[in-house]
């Protein structure tokens, strides 16, 4: 647990913390039940739908079909007000604040819809990390037990609607974050994979449910099953001050004059003055 004072980041006593703080911190992740009326829901999601309808697919893959372009809005807070206010409710931020800080922003703000049986038109469907790991680690190393893991970034689902087994929730293993590593590479598709013993818990939700994990807790979207109505959520992605946000790609939002821009011509030089390929957050 964190805070700043003065300007620098300092340790927090947990005992302060809520109780879905420590969860997240030391099993990455946690479900916050009804932060959502349903009356906020039923505004938000028929916001979200207009966005939908408004505004075309933007394509961040190149890898990715046109369906699966079709199930993503990207940076929802510049074209929704209630999507402003749902990333800074209060019941979310009691949550993270301790984990990221006071002073942590929003680096990611995507729209999902999957449709039924839309299995396999994404690469979440797979096991991963949303980047780091922030600490990574050989797999002879553990992370300390008496060392609370830091935490840099949060993902967050805000359920607009149901989310059931049959739907296909995303799945996280318990304490996977302490790992330092990716998901093993030969057990991606995996649903039996395990960590220390621990296997996939399912984030089944109600709508107005939120849900949080950590960034570098191993998860993925479980397969769904016969009778699924898909997903439909706000995603939400928070990090440390200190980490630069991923709104819009780095060709579209940018520091760089025209000059640093037009002699960006090999792919480190882009890489060192800020110009990044689509990827994790932004894509």
């Amino acid at each position: 647990m964190i805070t700043r004072k003065l300007g620098y980041l300092r340790p927090l006593d947990a005992d302060i913390a809520p109780a879905a703080s420590k969860q997240l911190e030391q099993n990455g992740y946690c479900v916050i039940e009804q932060v959502f009326t349903p009356e906020q829901v039923q505004a938000l999601a028929s916001d979200i739908t207009r966005l939908f309808d408004q505004y075309a697919p933007d394509v961040r893959s190149e890898a990715r079909t046109a369906e699966g372009n079709a199930m993503f809005r990207y940076e929802a807070l510049n074209k929704s007000v209630l999507a402003i206010e749902a990333v800074g409710h209060p019941s979310i931020l009691a949550v993270i604040d301790p984990l990221l800080g006071e002073d942590c922003h929003v680096i990611a703000n995507t729209a999902w819809r999957n449709p039924p049986s839309s299995n396999h038109l994404h690469p979440g469907e797979s096991w991963h990390i949303d980047a780091g790991p922030h600490i990574p680690l050989t797999e002879d190393q553990k992370w300390p037990a008496d060392i609370p893991h830091p935490v840099f970034a949060i993902g967050a689902h805000i359920f607009l609607r149901d989310c059931r087994l049959e739907d296909g929730p995303t799945g996280v293993i318990p304490g996977s974050h302490l790992s330092g590593r990716p998901p093993p590479g030969r057990q991606l598709d995996d649903p039996q994979l395990t960590y220390e013993q621990q296997s996939v818990v399912p984030l089944l939700a109600q709508a107005g449910d939120v849900a949080l994990f950590v960034s570098d807790v191993w998860h993925r979207r479980m397969p769904s099953l016969a009778n699924n109505s898909g997903r439909f959520f706000l995603q939400v992605h928070y990090g440390r001050r200190d980490i630069a946000q991923r709104l819009k790609p780095t060709d579209q939002a940018n520091q760089l004059s025209t000059l640093a821009i037009s002699n960006a011509t090999s792919t480190r030089t882009k890489q060192l003055l800020g110009l990044h390929s689509p990827m994790f957050y932004d894509g």
